[in-house]
This record gives C-alpha cells, structure tokens and sequence, in this order.
C-alpha cells in the first residue's frame, strides 16, 4: 500500500543522492556525504534552508565597447535596452548558476512553480527585466503559498503582457488568461461531461472570470512596488474594470461575485475570486497530482489518488495551500524511498526521465566543471559559454530553453499523458543529450560545431583532487563508484565489468590501470589516464541508466 508514513532510519548512500537530486540542482559528493548520515527530516531540515544568491545579478557583458552591465537595475526603462532576447537568456542564467550553488529545496521549487505559471521569456512576456522580477516572484514564494503566488501573477508584468490580460477591459474583453488560470494554474478541465462543461468549470465561467480580471494593467516603468514581494506589479485602472456582477456556474456553486467601486475594490473582488477557485477540492488534487508528477513520478495509479494524493489534498487545503509542509511529508515518506511496497516494477528511485537541465547541473556539478569566473570573465562566462553554447545549443537542442516551453501549457513532459517525462528523449533531442558529457570533458562544442564552450572538466585532476571516488587506483572501485554516482539504481556486476574492460582498460589487466595512475600522481602527466577517463565517463553518461534519476 502507498504510504505516507516516515521513512525514520539514517538515509545512507542510495536514499541521500535520490533525496538530493530530486529535491536540489546542487548534487555533490560531499552533500551525499553530509546527507547519508542523516535521517530524512534532518536532511529536509538542512535542504529548507534559504541561501544568498551566488550571482547577486545577472549581468550582460555586451555591447563591448559600453556593455549594459547591471541592466536590470537601471532606472532607465526596461525596453530602452537592446537584444532583450540575449538579456533574457542572460537571466536564465543567472538563476540556473544560483540553483546549481545552492543545495536548497527554494531553487527546485521555483522551477516546479515555473511548470504551473508558464510565460515564454523569449515569446511575448515583455521584456527581459520583468522576466527577471517573474523569476524572483518564483522564488520569493516556493516557500510560500500557491494561493497567494495564484493572485501576485496575475498582477505579474510579465504574466500580464504573455496572456494579454493588460489587453483586458470592459470594452474589449480577453479571455486568455481566465482561460488558462483555470485550465493550466489552477483547477484543470476535469473531464468533459457537456458542450462547454469539463467538470471543474464551464465557458460561462471563463467569461465571468475574465470580467473579474478586467483593468489590471501592466506597468511598464516598473514603478509600482508591491508592498508584500517588493517586486514591481502591474496595476488597477478602474475606468477598465467590468463593474458589474459575476455570476458563475454550479461548479462554483453560483457564486455571485459582486463589481468593485473604485480601483481598492478590484484587489478585494480579485480576492474573492481567488477564494472562490482554491475553495474547491479538485483545484487542491490537480496541484498535489502535480507535485507528485514533478517530485516522485508520473503514474499515478489508483492506490497513489487515494493513499498519497487525497490527504495531501486536503492537507494543501487546510493549510492554505503552503507547497513546502506537502513537498516535505511526500519526500520523507516510505513511499518515496520504495519502502511500502515489494514490487521492483515500481520504483520512485530513477522513475524519471532527467530533464535537460537537471543532466546539465549534475554532471557540471558532481564532476566538477571549470567555468570562467562570471565577474572577472564575464564574456567568457555570460556569453561563451552560457547564451552560445549551454542555452542556445544544449538546451535549445534538448528542447529545454530555460523558462522557454514551446506552449502556455508548458513543457510536455510535465503534462502530457501519458509519456510525461519519456518526452525528454527523441530523435530530435537525444544528440543534445548524448554528447553534453563529450562536450564537457572536451571543453569543445561536439553537439553541432567542436568551437569552444568556455567551460571544461578535467577529469583525472577531478578524480585526484575531489574525493569522487575513494580508491581511484582500483579500477573496479573507479568505475564501480563513478557509475552509482551517476546512475539511479546501483549497477550490477557484469555492467561494471563492461564499462571497466571496454572504456578504461581497453584490453589492458587491471593492474596496467594501478601503473597509469600511479605514474600520473608521481609526474603530474595524464597523457595516459585522461583520455581512457573521458572515454569510460563520456560513455557513462550517454547510458540509458544515467538519463534517470
């Protein structure tokens, strides 16, 4: 039976790096390390923690001759500034370098939230400097309330110009956003039972919301300060506003919202609203439902709708819809670590197919990638290496641009029955994937061009340096460690043998290796050992079992 009860014992090796990966995109030796002797309430303890930005802000190196440096911080208005598109990848970055130096449940669960509230940073969401006070208002809430974010995006600049609710007035209603707050946000379709009826709500409903949602305006000079995020917000503009009643549905139980009076009045009727939605039981399951798909897997079976996801429904509910109690109880529960049951067809532990950046921040942060310093290299570091290569050519070729999904409704792998995450690899996608680890160990761009990345692992200085593996003049020990580490399930075996023989020995007995190394750590020369290491670990990471986690 699906359970949610505690798993209390010491995590060990196996549970801390699933518990790490799937909660951070920090994942480290050292953290499986420091989280194996813990239990999974200490390790949550540690992991809840809020962490100062590694990268105070993001910062474009370009134009060269008087780059526009700390853009997002100008008083000058946001569209003042050129190449809003590389800006916005810029700022991708910035969160992407914070989330994978940060070993912290915050950065996990913005991207989570990121899946709920989707814009486009490169598809109409205004421009890059909201997109960036789009990403802080993630984070300020991914310890906070669903509800409450539900209500600040809606006043969100960039969510109000992706959706067009900016274009939403009395006179010329839009429905966009209604639409997709309902659809996508927050309640779900429910199954169509009628022409316009999907259960949760109906047309009828996706008009009178988007009366309640006229006059909320974007503000483009970012003056308006929210006083609860500090983040700038659109506003009210109550000569736009429907004043009118709403009269919704019986799947609202015809609630009757009634028209503000004056541009206050309109937070108070949006408020109302808002209550109205998350006062619903099925909009407290759709989001557990997502919660689950995201954090533990994408089949949700019989027994996980009424062991796993109803109580925490209602747990949601009462609660206010905080995310982090329900994100804390699901990853220290039985059912997390495959302890509730004795079926092996139906593990959590490498369940999911890896997401492009999740296989990106691994393997750059286990395997120690070196980066240009993002101050003192900030071209190298910015552009060479985040916007030309990681962004533009691994995530756009792994159909993963930060932020980007092709859709309002987001990524597919987050919502489409029933391939879910298997929609991460295609034939389209799996060159991007494969030849990441090359591209890495080589410091060149082997996915579409050999130029240079600006970024590289040296991977016998990591192996001598940085304690990834305990005894690296064993081969057995190598390989065996290197592949636990970069798989889900531990290997058995015949499948270390095969990657020792094939990639690392390559004919040779295991104690040609023990010389190598030895001869390396006495001369400092991996003339010998680099290239049999780039060849086992690149290999390593094309493998089926290191495309799950």
């Amino acid at each position: 039976m699906a359970s949610l009860s505690p798993f209390t014992s010491i995590l060990g090796v196996k549970n801390a790096r699933h518990l790490l990966r799937r909660s951070t995109f920090s994942y480290t030796k050292a953290l499986v390390d420091q989280l194996s002797v813990l239990t999974a309430d200490q390790a949550l303890t540690f992991l809840t923690q809020t962490t100062p930005y590694t990268i105070a802000l993001p910062y474009d190196p370009s134009p060269v001759a008087s780059p526009d440096g700390f853009w997002t911080e100008s008083t000058a208005l946001p569209n003042t500034f050129q190449n809003q598109q590389r800006k916005a990848i810029i700022v991708s970055g910035w969160w992407w370098y914070n989330a994978i130096n940060s070993p912290n449940l915050q950065y996990k669960l913005s991207h989570f939230l990121s899946t709920c509230f989707t814009i486009q940073k490169n598809g109409g969401s205004g421009t890059s400097t909201e997109f960036y006070d789009h990403v802080r208002l993630l984070l300020f809430y991914a310890y906070g309330s669903y509800k409450s974010l539900a209500k600040k995006m809606t006043l969100d600049n960039a969510m109000l110009r992706y959706l067009d609710n900016t274009d939403n007035n009395k006179n010329v209603p839009n429905e966009n956003y209604a639409r997709e707050f309902l659809e996508l946000f927050t309640i779900g379709k429910g199954e169509q039972i009628g022409p316009g009826n999907y259960t949760n709500y109906t047309e009828a409903d996706i008009v009178q919301a988007a009366k309640v949602l006229t006059g909320f305006k974007r503000l483009a000079n970012r003056s308006n300060i929210d006083p609860e995020t500090n983040l700038p917000s659109g506003v009210a503009l109550f000569n736009q506003h429907e004043t009118a009643q709403k009269v919704f549905s019986g799947a609202f139980n015809n609630t009757v919202i009634f028209g503000a009076t004056n541009a206050a009045a309109m937070h108070i009727e949006l408020q109302e609203f808002i209550d109205m939605v998350f006062n619903q039981t099925a909009t407290s399951k759709n989001i557990v439902r997502k919660i689950y798909r995201y954090f533990v897997k994408a089949n949700i079976t019989y027994e996980v709708e009424n062991e796993i996801i109803t109580p925490l429904a209602i747990d949601l509910k009462n609660n206010g819809y905080q995310v982090l109690p329900i994100v804390n109880t699901l990853l220290k529960s039985q059912h997390f670590y495959d302890l509730d049951d004795d079926n092996p067809n139906n593990e959590t532990i490498g369940a999911i197919i890896k997401s492009p950046i999740q296989q990106l921040g691994e393997i750059c942060k286990f395997l120690h990638a070196d980066f240009p310093n993002f101050s003192t290299q900030a071209a190298e570091f910015w552009l060479g290496f985040w916007v030309n290569f990681a962004h533009n050519v691994y995530a756009v070729g792994a159909n993963m641009p930060p932020f980007d999904p092709d859709s309002v409704a987001g990524h597919p792998a987050y919502f489409q029955a029933p391939n879910f995450d298997k929609d991460w690899i295609s034939a389209t996608t799996i060159i991007a994937r494969y030849r990441i680890g090359e591209s890495l160990l080589d410091g060149l761009n082997r996915i579409t061009s050999n130029n240079n990345i600006f970024a590289k692992i040296n991977i016998s200085q990591v192996i001598k340096n940085n304690n990834i593996v305990s005894d690296a003049y064993d081969p057995n020990i190598l390989c065996a460690e290197l592949m636990k580490a970069l798989f889900a399930q531990e290997p058995d075996l015949d499948r270390i043998n095969y990657f020792k023989n094939t990639f690392l020995l390559q004919g040779f007995m295991d104690y040609n290796w023990f010389t190598a190394w030895e001869a390396y750590i006495n001369t400092n020369n991996n003339s010998v050992v680099e290239p049999r290491l780039k060849l086992l670990v690149s290999n390593i990471l094309k493998s089926p079992e290191a495309q799950m986690f």
